[in-house]
């Protein structure tokens, strides 16, 4: 116990020079970077992958994966510059271009990379706004659930299957869906 407890605490002033040693840093930001380049030492060290991104685990569901990487990536100064959007919404405008090139020459492989070029600058801009991806997305399927089972439930009311409707029926139901539902607390 006396080893474990020694361990953690060398360890606890190591990687936190600026609290134990003479290192400086002002801002969370200076503190991560201080924090990535103390870790990639440690495990330079050990012979270890000294990658900064190497601690992200590979098994993590793909928009949390996304996120962990870009912050890695910021962690160094990797990142779109505070106080201007613009180059970011440019990047993703830039990345949609490429995924309608791609559609347009009907190859699957391109269009794949491409669309996952869209979700990780998604997830980077969700990442930017401190807004957790995968939450979103999970709301914004629950509220396309509740507005769906309103139209099928619009649809059996009126006699009718909304399989055996035009897109312009089903378009009007989905309109009257988000007007009906638009108060709903999953709507919210």
């Amino acid at each position: 116990m006396p080893d474990i407890v020694r361990s953690l605490c060398d360890k606890l002033i190591r990687r936190h020079p600026h609290v134990f040693g003479n290192v400086k840093a002002d801002t969370s930001e200076e503190v991560l970077k201080n924090w990535e380049r103390i870790k990639s030492e440690e495990r330079k060290e050990k012979n270890q992958d000294d990658s900064i991104l190497s601690g992200v685990p590979n098994g993590l569901p793909p928009l949390l994966k996304a996120d962990r990487l870009q912050a890695k990536a910021q962690h160094i100064g990797f990142d779109w510059p505070l106080g201007d959007n613009t180059p970011m919404f440019e990047k993703l405008d830039e990345e949609i271009q490429e995924f309608k090139d791609a559609v347009n020459e009907n190859n699957q492989a391109h269009m794949s990379e491409e669309l996952g070029d869209i979700l990780f600058m998604i997830v980077n801009i969700a990442r930017r706004f401190k807004i957790n991806a995968d939450s979103a997305l999970s709301s914004v399927c629950e509220k396309f659930k509740a507005r769906f089972n309103f139209m099928e439930r619009a649809a059996k009311e009126q006699g009718f299957n909304l399989s055996d409707c035009s897109l312009e029926k089903l378009d009007d139901l989905w309109n009257k869906a988000k007007v009906n539902l638009k108060n709903s607390s999953i709507m919210n």
